[in-house]
């Protein structure tokens, strides 16, 4: 089974109340071919909020405020679900603190690129389950 983020298959708990639906990923969905998880609502945030980064470990919002346990907590209850459903493999939403893979945002709120992952990506590779963005999953259907 593939694990993939939520907003990928075109459920609205982007941090901004959207999502990020992928047509391919919309359709693996539908078809029960993956389970999807949003770390981020599991970890009680609401959707809309505030966007968040990692500055130096911790996961800093718009506004200032430290939500690392938010997604910490979030992070290991989608792992728990991962791991029921037997997921071998995922597809996690690029640059987010939560999902980033290889690549996260630096936690400067510019859109600049440092090589890392977000706390539930870092989370699955560490319990075995290989990543891959939705960005490099766009690269490899080509």
């Amino acid at each position: 089974m593939i694990l993939i983020s939520a907003c990928l298959a075109g459920i609205p708990c982007k941090y901004s109340g959207g999502d990020n639906g992928n047509a391919e990923i919309i359709k693996m969905y539908e078809e029960g071919k993956c389970i999807a998880v949003c770390p981020e609502v599991l970890g009680g945030l609401a959707t809309p909020r505030p966007c968040a980064e990692i500055q130096h470990g911790r996961v800093i919002n718009t506004e200032g405020k430290d939500v690392s346990e938010e997604y910490r907590r979030g992070a290991l209850l989608a792992l728990q679900k991962a791991e029921g459903a037997g997921c071998t493999a995922a597809i996690l939403k690029a640059y987010s603190p939560s999902c980033g893979c290889q690549e996260i945002y630096d936690g400067s709120f510019t859109h600049t690129k440092i090589k890392g992952n977000g706390v539930f990506a870092q989370m699955c590779l560490e319990h075995g389950i290989q990543c891959i963005s939705d960005e490099e999953y766009k690269e490899r259907e080509r």
